[in-house]
């Protein structure tokens, strides 16, 4: 959503890089881009004029002016206004002291707040707590059906008395719904409200009403992000007509221009708290302000690919394989299977690499990307016997073919795949075996370790001269006891040094000794 934006941020930064000092006519000129590039991205003119001049003032003062590297300090400012424009901290949800949380969505119809109770249903279910979600939206077809077959999808308990579609009381299904929720044990109730193609007194009523009825503890506003400038008149709206304490954005994988995210919270003063950011029910989480202004700026989202992998891989499982991985040799076929299988699961491979940092200046590498190279890599696997697939050796050109047919691709496509599982497996060697970093596992010296280590099992070589033989030796063998040599030698004799056998170095009379 916000690639228009990042782009344009990206290049007015890296014009000013190449700068060792910023005059203020650089600082008005970045500023002039930054104030066409958040209007171009559709923010409210309100918002771009108090952003644009929270950055000039700060790359006026005297962090930007005494900063070893200018350029980076005005993109801190700006990455610091976008995380306050979006609201500072993540704001998380105010849960009731004493159960049942009530939780009441309110919106436009078609913002998405049906699968959007769905998502946060499922989102609190994982989170540890027992949601219900309350199908009070009884004027929209087919509505109740919808929440129904959402709520089973979501593994979640779905309140529905009324059929819908014109029949039954929106107000009283919500407060029946709080008693049922106290004998189930539900101890969080989400309420899917009717909404309406624009605003009217009906559907503020209603809304008011039903507040009014259960006395939520939470009010979520949620607003469709493609809609752009309406965003804010609607959000102005129902802040007047009922009031919300936190916004949910939806569509944010959508090719819009994402001035709503930047607008509402400014507008309204209300926190956005969640973000759904794709179709599927688990594209959806909490909404953190520093994630996002890191995310627009190219900075990437290094947290939430982290947060999504512990989601997604068991920790015994992620030992396991890790020494199987230090190994080299014991990492198979199935073992490749099963990590692309994992790393399927946490979402398409396109947005996975997006959140890596400078990921932006890739984007037309990252659209080429298509998921269904790994369906196809799963086939030819899946197109082997066990054995060849723990010992992939023994794949030759008769059992290629065969594996081809059975898969549906070329011979040279398993060949290749083939060959790049050896190369892989040759590198994880090399890193097992620490590449002559200290520190790695079977490392610290490369080959020369190797060599001394070899060298250090033969034990101390004796020279043939028995002079030498003697060196360091007391008459009966062994080395000269500590406490027989000056102090500070430890017991060692200095590289070099050769006394006569029976010599007692602790008997010296040295120059201001007593």
């Amino acid at each position: 959503m916000f690639e228009t934006l990042s782009d344009r941020l990206t290049s007015v930064f890296s014009s000013l890089r190449a700068k060792g000092r910023l005059s203020d006519a650089d600082i008005d000129a970045t500023c002039r881009e930054i104030r066409i590039a958040l209007l171009e991205a559709d923010v409210a003119l309100p918002v771009v004029r108090a952003f644009v001049a929270h950055v000039k003032e700060r790359a006026r003062g005297s962090e930007v002016s005494q900063a070893l590297n200018p350029a980076q300090q005005v993109v801190k400012i700006v990455n610091d206004e976008l995380v306050e424009i979006l609201g500072g901290e993540t704001r998380r949800l105010r849960l009731a002291k004493t159960p049942p949380t009530i939780i009441m969505l309110a919106g436009l119809q078609g913002a998405g707040k049906t699968t959007l109770a769905g998502k946060l249903a499922r989102w609190l279910r994982e989170q540890g707590h027992a949601p219900m979600l309350v199908a009070a939206d009884l004027q929209r077809p087919n509505a109740v059906q919808q929440l129904a077959v959402v709520g089973e999808r979501a593994e979640v308990a779905v309140f529905a008395p009324e059929p819908g579609n014109g029949v039954g009381d929106p107000v009283d299904v919500a407060r029946r719904s709080i008693d049922h929720a106290k004998r189930q044990q539900h101890d969080v109730v989400i309420i899917d409200t009717a909404g309406r193609l624009g605003i009217d007194q009906e559907l503020m009523r209603q809304a008011a009403d039903i507040r009014d009825a259960v006395q939520p503890d939470e009010i979520l506003f949620v607003v469709d992000a493609m809609i752009g400038q309406d965003a804010v008149t609607t959000a102005q709206a129902f802040m007047e007509g009922v009031g919300f304490d936190g916004v949910v954005l939806t569509k944010l994988d959508g090719d819009a221009r994402g001035g709503a995210a930047l607008s509402v919270r400014h507008i309204t003063g209300k926190p956005i708290m969640f973000a759904s950011t794709g179709e599927k029910l688990g594209d959806f989480d909490a909404f953190h302000p520093d994630r996002m202004a890191s995310r627009i700026l190219d900075m990437g989202d290094v947290l939430t690919l982290i947060e999504q992998a512990q989601k997604t891989f068991d920790e015994e499982q992620a030992k396991k394989m890790a020494g199987k991985l230090t190994s080299g040799d014991g990492f198979t076929l199935d073992d490749f299977l099963e990590q692309m299988a994992m790393v399927q699961k946490m979402g398409p491979i396109k947005n996975l690499l997006g959140m890596m940092p400078g990921m932006g200046q890739m984007r037309d590498q990252l659209n080429q990307i298509d998921d269904r190279d790994l369906d196809r890599i799963a086939a030819i696997i899946r197109s082997m016997t066990p054995g060849e697939r723990a010992e992939p050796k023994i794949i030759n050109g008769s059992r290629r073919a065969r594996i081809a047919r059975g898969s549906g691709v070329s011979v040279t496509e398993v060949s290749s795949l083939v060959t790049r599982f050896f190369d892989a497996q040759k590198m994880m060697k090399r890193m097992a075996g620490g590449l002559g970093i200290p520190g790695m596992p079977g490392g610290g010296g490369g080959r020369k370790s190797a060599k001394a280590a070899k060298k250090g099992k033969k034990g101390r070589r004796v020279s043939g001269d028995p002079r030498k033989a003697a060196l360091g030796r007391k008459p009966g063998g062994g080395d000269i006891p500590a406490q027989q040599l000056p102090p500070g030698l430890g017991g060692k004799l200095p590289p070099g040094l050769e006394l006569p056998p029976g010599f007692d170095p602790s008997k010296l009379k040295l120059p201001g000794q007593n």
